[in-house]
């Protein structure tokens, strides 16, 4: 059976949900994207009932990254935070550990998916999965060193097949993890195709703790379906809920009987400001600096802008922010447009980049 109440007193298990009944949700932790000032802005369209940080690098003299740690220790959303970890050295993992669990950490994950070459390459985050025994020897570590908190696992299916994925859930129920999310594609394929849900099914199936669904789930309705059909304990989004950042709440109102809300091209407008804003960039960060990072968000929501892309390609040659809000105030507000529904679902065939998540 897979359990959805954890017991808070002893921490196992995954964090409830904020309402009672309705089916949890996870911003995915996304590199250099779900910072505190991208958590606030989430807030203010409704929140998930967990927040996953980036990731803290884990090697020798390595440390709490100031600007990752901010995002546990000031977070003010009144939603627990875990905070995720990367990397293989184990002794390290101990110190790190122990650095994390000073904080009001809700839990810590090991990364056991990230796809970038650069990651696993070094043996870490994806490419752990190319190496059982050396990440049975992290879980077992992680297991004995993590004591105040929970304990969980982000996995995808495999490196560049789906052969480890069984052997890496008896590690899992070996190591006594508390939750784990799956990523439902391997490392090789990235964020290409669709995800192979029936392995979520699978892991629910075998596993004696909660599952969190993970990739692709790009509405509400299919993120309440392949729940529903796996048998996951809750849903986590990442690039979906930078397109869409009402989507927890929607998700939410929609397990409640609620109709969901439906947000029209005038609320996207507002959200835009509202990153930009929460993202003043370093002190010496040029005009153009601000627009490129604004730029890496906007790719994702202009998907649900206009079918043919034009908003996207527009945008991108933007160089200047009376350029860049020009765009927007076009496609957004100007002609009525502002009233019109922002759809649930990405138009097919636009393609944001970068890849996330």
């Amino acid at each position: 059976m897979n359990p959805t109440t954890p017991s808070e007193s002893s921490g196992s298990g995954m964090p409830p949900a904020a309402i009672e009944g309705t089916l949890p949700t996870v911003l995915a932790p996304m590199q250099d994207v779900t910072t505190l000032p991208f958590m606030k802005v989430i807030a203010r369209c409704g929140s998930p009932d967990i927040f996953f940080t980036e990731y803290f690098r884990v090697y020798p003299h390595s440390s709490l990254e100031k600007h990752i740690l901010a995002s546990i220790t000031a977070n003010g959303t009144d939603r627990p935070v875990i905070a995720q970890v990367l990397g293989n050295s184990l002794p390290d993992i101990r110190r790190i550990t122990a650095l994390l669990q000073r904080h009001p950490v809700a839990g810590i994950d090991l990364n056991v998916g990230c796809p970038a070459p650069k990651i696993y390459k070094n043996k870490a985050g994806g490419g752990l999965l190319a190496d059982l025994p050396l990440l049975d020897r992290i879980l077992e570590t992680l297991r004995e060193s993590i004591t105040e908190t929970r304990f969980s696992v982000k996995i995808r299916l495999g490196f560049d097949s789906f052969e480890p994925f069984e052997p890496v859930l008896e590690l899992i129920q070996k190591h006594r993890v508390d939750f784990v999310t799956i990523h439902a594609r391997t490392v090789r394929e990235m964020y290409r195709g669709e995800p192979h849900y029936e392995f979520i099914a699978k892991a629910c199936s075998c596993l004696d703790i909660p599952v969190i669904a993970n990739g692709n789930l790009s509405s509400p309705a299919k993120a309440i379906r392949i729940a529903r059909e796996t048998g996951a304990a809750g849903v986590m989004i990442g690039r979906d809920a930078i397109r869409n950042p009402w989507i927890f709440r929607q998700i939410r109102e929609a397990t409640q009987g609620m109709e969901p809300f439906q947000p029209r091209l005038a609320d996207v407008r507002t959200y835009i400001d509202w990153i930009y804003m929460a993202n003043p960039g370093r002190p010496d960060a040029t005009e153009r600096a601000r627009v490129s990072h604004l730029k890496k968000f906007v790719n994702f929501i202009g998907q649900g802008v206009d079918p043919e892309g034009r908003f996207v390609k527009t945008m991108r040659r933007a160089e200047n922010s009376t350029d860049f809000f020009r765009v927007c105030d076009h496609f957004l507000i100007e002609g009525g447009r502002d009233a019109e529904p922002f759809p649930m679902e990405p138009y097919a065939g636009v393609v944001a980049r970068p890849n996330c998540e």
